[in-house]
């Protein structure tokens, strides 16, 4: 079992793609073998990931491949590997219009048995933010948030 974490947060334009590539690099950096990864169809990010990890980005899209592979999936891309980093889509509970939590990043995170960091803007709050992150913490409770 290779260790494994998701990025996600609570809307898209949260700063996942900032956060989830530094956490590659840093890794990489520190001479581990990280095995990029991204929440649905995206041919942009996994990009960055490939430059921050030298290892292939690759996509978990439960939507057009199924939920039966996205973990196998991920196995045969983190084969070899230190740590996966895992990317997600949106906003943690969105998935495909009109198909419950399809294609989510926390239907991933669900079928990876992986734990969740959640990034969040806190621009123009101060304990609100608490509210938030508990509301997300609370809605799931297969969904691990925090490691």
């Amino acid at each position: 079992m290779v260790a494994r974490l998701v990025i996600a947060a609570p809307s898209s334009g949260a700063g996942k793609t900032t956060v989830a590539t530094g956490l590659m690099a840093a890794f990489a950096g520190r001479g581990l073998a990280v095995s990029p990864h991204k929440v649905g169809p995206d041919y942009i990010d996994p990009g960055y990931h490939a430059l921050a990890t030298g290892r292939p980005g690759r996509n978990l899209d439960a939507y057009m491949c199924g939920t039966g592979l996205v973990a196998p999936l991920f196995l045969h891309g983190a084969r070899g590997c230190d740590l996966a980093v895992v990317e997600g889509v949106m906003g943690l509970y969105d998935g495909a219009a009109d198909q419950g939590e399809l294609a989510s990043t926390a239907q991933v995170a669900k079928l990876l048995k992986a734990p969740v960091v959640l990034v969040v803007d806190a621009s123009s709050q101060s304990r609100s933010v608490a509210a938030l992150v508990h509301g997300f913490a609370s809605w799931d409770p297969e969904v691990r948030i925090g490691a």
